[in-house]
């Protein structure tokens, strides 16, 4: 966790002087942040209201914790105020939320979305914005749990006066939501001095910072009750603008008979899944028709044995992007397409009959008709096979061919790895997916990121970590063979560097002997021991994972490049099929998926001795994140 952090005091002292934003920029770099123009002029407005309110106040005593990162994510809290409660003399905390805007309405007569002047699509309100921020953290410090009183919460609108942003107004407001405006300045001194009295709160701060967090709660474990009793997930920011936006268009299409699509882009790591299943859970306790597909069978098997799990209807609710050839037109009010980027130019394939064959539509006309509101979740740089096609561009053009309107939302946050945008960043630039040149990882606090000297120091290490602290998994380039089952049920050690050698994980959907099926290699822990290939990690997550960097992708003349020779993906087989620079793009984005696996490290291997002093160039050895995890400490 990370944050600028100084007393009230400090903070106006600072803004005073003319340097509180370097001072502020410093900080958010050194956690692995970029930080533009926008970010600079937006604290410079925001800051310096914020200080002379708290002096006005009498609380320069109070610590502010500036540009907070929530534990386990990317995603920054404007500031936290720190104190001491003035009638029970506890900690007391307040999440604030500032914005700048002048002019705000409601977006299409929501309460929980509105359109800011200048802005462009949806902005959540402020007010369940930081509610959202305080649910969070009371899920993941452990330091809150303890608090007598909840986590406090508040909006402030300094440039705003009632009548411009009075839809924002109604919306009721709680101990976690209140919303104030410039015109409601007085009622805001009033509210600060109401929770902080006039003494210092770097003891506050301190628990605050120091705070253990609560393991991340990992999506199937929570999956079935999460379809059929209530939300375990709190959405942030763009994933619950995401959300509302299907909310709405499902009840427009409802009482309008207005047929609408819904486009959320975002990196691994980003919460796609957690808003697919967070979606149907609620419409699903709607009584909604609702539908989930992929193009994944790992991915759809193993949400079927997890979020499905003791009924054979959620089961049914789970399905592939082949599975409506035949569906009604608007058969489903909701059809959620997960890993949209894999969606194929059509549904056949070697097993589909002739008259259907002959019948045969893309693939990506079946999935817009089989729903009133069709929403499709994707990552452009997760296409890893050939005639996988999904991304914002075609599914966009396809909507505006049909006359659909289409609501497209960006996720901008990390959930995964650490919740470090350094590390995405990271392995984007070495891998050239974004232009970008390779860079020295130094660590930034959040992410263990690590080079092992052999596939003998790889797997020690993850059975290590699997051992005290969560799960891990091994995975590898395509760059072996993949035999069937021996006669005798025993799987084939295909992967193999030097002595070392081990099992991809299971070809088939059944156990053998104690490797699990392939849908479940990173569910199972009998998935440990074999090596998983693209196909079958794509989609999951674990909290530790090894990658064996094959010979298709080496490093020569100071970049990566790779060798399509060397891989085994029959899919590269056929030239005409696939272009050398098609294979290209696929083999980086196929290590693109790999390297963003894991929660909360990665350690390295390379077969190509090249290549490994590259990365050692390249990887700094760094202490672990500073992260305390309570199941560790107990």
């Amino acid at each position: 966790m990370s944050a600028y952090r100084t007393s009230a005091a400090g903070l106006l002292r600072l803004a005073t002087e003319g340097s509180l934003m370097d001072r502020v920029a410093e900080q958010v770099r050194m956690s692995g942040h970029g930080v533009g123009p926008a970010e600079r002029r937006s604290w410079a407005a925001s800051l310096p209201v914020l200080a002379q309110d708290l002096a006005d106040a009498g609380l320069a005593e109070v610590e502010v914790l500036v540009e907070y990162q929530l534990p386990l994510t990317s995603r920054r809290v404007d500031a936290v105020l720190a104190g001491v409660d003035p009638r029970t003399g506890a900690d007391s905390y307040l999440v604030v939320e500032l914005k700048q805007w002048s002019y705000a309405t409601a977006y299409e007569d929501s309460d929980t979305l509105v359109a800011v002047e200048h802005a462009r699509g949806p902005r959540l309100h402020p007010g369940v914005q930081v509610a959202d921020y305080c649910q969070y953290l009371t899920d993941f410090l452990g330091a809150l749990g303890r608090q007598p009183q909840p986590l406090r919460g508040a909006a402030y609108l300094h440039n705003a006066v009632d009548r411009d942003v009075a839809d924002l107004l109604d919306r009721p407001a709680t101990e976690q939501s209140r919303l104030f405006t410039k015109q409601r300045r007085g009622q805001w001194l009033d509210h600060l001095r109401r929770h902080f009295a006039p003494a210092p709160g770097a003891p506050a701060a301190d628990r605050f910072m120091t705070s253990s967090v609560r393991p991340s709660r990992q999506l199937l474990a929570y999956a079935a009750q999460e379809l059929k009793e209530r939300s375990h997930f709190t959405l942030l920011d763009e994933q619950h603008v995401a959300y509302e936006l299907v909310m709405r268009a499902v009840e427009r299409a409802r009482t309008g008979n207005r047929k609408r699509a819904v486009v959320v882009a975002g990196g691994p790591g980003s919460g796609k899944s957690v808003i697919a299943l967070s979606m149907m859970g609620e419409l699903a306790r709607r009584g909604r028709p609702v539908m989930h597909a992929t193009g994944s069978r790992s991915f759809t098997q193993t949400l079927r044995r997890y979020a499905g799990r003791g009924s054979t209807r959620l089961q049914s609710m789970f399905k592939y992007f082949n599975s409506f050839m035949t569906a009604e037109p608007n058969e489903f009010e909701v059809l959620i397409c997960d890993e949209a980027h894999r969606i194929r130019e059509t549904s056949v394939n070697r097993y589909t009959t002739r008259d259907r064959r002959a019948a045969a539509r893309p693939q990506i006309e079946e999935l817009f008709a089989a729903a009133r509101v069709p929403v499709f979740l994707l990552d452009e740089h997760q296409v890893v096979k050939p005639g996988e096609l999904g991304n914002v561009e075609i599914i966009s053009a396809y909507a505006e061919k049909l006359g659909l309107e289409v609501d497209l939302v960006s996720l901008h946050d990390q959930f995964r790895c650490g919740g470090s945008e350094a590390y995405e960043r990271w392995v984007l630039d070495l891998l050239g997916l974004d232009g970008g040149e390779p860079t020295v990882w130094a660590g930034d606090g959040r992410f263990d990121l690590r080079l092992a000297d052999s596939p003998e120091q790889l797997e020690a290490f993850l059975a290590g970590r699997q051992k005290v602290a969560g799960t891990a998994r091994m995975s590898a380039g395509y760059c072996w063979p993949w035999s069937d089952p021996r006669p005798d049920g025993t799987l084939v050690p295909d992967v193999t560097v030097g002595d070392w050698a081990r099992p991809w994980n299971v070809k088939s959907e059944r156990r053998v002997g104690d490797a699990p099926g392939s849908a479940l290699w990173a569910t199972d822990p009998g998935g440990f021991g074999q090596v998983g290939c693209v196909y079958t990690a794509q989609g999951f997550e674990y909290d530790w994972s090894g990658v064996i960097i094959g010979p298709d992708l080496v490093a020569r003349d100071g970049r990566l490049v790779t060798r399509r020779s060397e891989s085994k993906d029959p899919n590269f087989r056929s030239r005409k099929a696939v272009s050398d620079e098609e294979a290209d793009g696929l083999i980086r984005n196929t290590y693109k998926v790999l390297l963003t696996r894991g929660m909360r490290g990665t350690i390295l291997y390379s077969t190509d001795p090249e290549t490994r002093d590259f990365l050692a160039r390249l990887v700094r050895p760094t202490r672990p994140p500073e992260t305390v995890y309570e199941e560790a400490a107990g």
